[in-house]
């Protein structure tokens, strides 16, 4: 799914995100909490105010889950397996799909508002698939 190129871009842009892994995270999550009310409920002991740290703490989580996929890219099932083992069997959070393409797209706008001119169409199509490919990793043990 993923192409040379694909591969290529996506770990370029990834060295701009590393080291803002709370922050992009922690505004991942507010806009999906603001866009879409209906995920709070996968986060009910959560405080969802603004910069709280479970926010951050859990943003940092999720960029840090990607960025080893990143690292990982040519082996996402073997790199996201205790992941996807968690959510399934310990969090059973059971539309991790429907979940992650909203949080999907909320990271990309998030991408988007920071990297500016650097995240072209082409970074974009290519974060499209890779985020689609995780999502597909992630949901494996609920097939």
């Amino acid at each position: 799914m993923l192409t040379a190129e694909d591969k290529k871009l996506i770990q370029q842009i990834w060295e701009k995100v590393v080291g803002h892994s709370e922050d992009f995270g922690a505004e991942t999550l507010e806009r999906m909490f603001s866009v879409y009310p209906q995920t709070k409920t996968y986060f009910p002991h959560f405080d969802l105010h603004h910069g709280s740290d479970q926010i951050r703490g859990h943003g940092k989580k999720v960029v840090n889950a990607l960025g080893n996929g990143v690292k990982s890219i040519d082996n996402l099932s073997q790199a996201l397996s205790e992941l996807s083992n968690l959510h399934a069997y310990n969090l059973r959070v059971d539309p991790l799909r429907f979940a992650l393409q909203l949080l999907s797209q909320c990271f990309q706008v998030v991408l988007a508002v920071h990297l500016g001119n650097d995240y072209t169409p082409q970074v974009h199509a290519a974060f499209d698939k890779f985020l689609s490919a995780v999502a597909a990793v992630l949901a494996e043990k609920y097939r």
